[in-house]
């Protein structure tokens, strides 16, 4: 197995509780992650009722469906989901943790995002590719979050 860890972090103008519901609304993703520059196409939620701990959910990508849960949970300050990928035989090949802790800056939200990635297989020796790949997503999951909280400027 090989681990791959990085954290990175963005400041959103929107109070706490804002940013954390958008962040658990497993269905809202579709609505304001973009369309490109991601390997998500769409994601929906699995389970039934609100979302809590171990809630599910399939994200449909490039590369196939992912289907992941939420493993810890603790409203409005962290939330961490655990995805993962198998192949035809049922072994690992990639997983993935995701976490997310908030914190209150005055009126606006610190993110910090720690993403742990699991490499298994002959999957291990393209780690610097996963790697570089878990970062351009995260980033652009944090940037679309931060977008999404922004108001739509319009022309004079």
């Amino acid at each position: 197995m090989k681990s791959i860890e990085f954290v990175i972090e963005r400041t959103i103008a929107a109070p706490i509780d804002q940013v954390f519901s958008r962040l658990v609304d497993i269905d809202g993703y579709d609505e304001w992650m973009p369309s490109k520059g991601t390997i998500l196409k769409r994601t929906r939620q699995t389970s039934p009722g609100e979302v809590g701990l171990g809630t599910t959910f399939l994200d449909e990508t490039t590369y196939g469906p992912t289907p992941g849960e939420i493993v810890e949970l603790d409203a409005p300050r962290e939330v961490v989901f655990h995805w993962w990928d198998k192949s035809k035989a049922g072994k690992l090949k990639t997983e993935g943790w995701p976490g997310y802790s908030l914190r209150t800056t005055g009126t606006q939200t610190l993110v910090r995002l720690h993403a742990k990635l699991n490499l298994y297989g002959a999957y291990r020796l393209a780690a610097p590719l996963f790697r570089r790949l878990a970062v351009r997503e995260r980033t652009v999951t944090l940037e679309a979050l931060k977008v999404s909280f922004e108001p739509i400027s319009r022309p004079g």
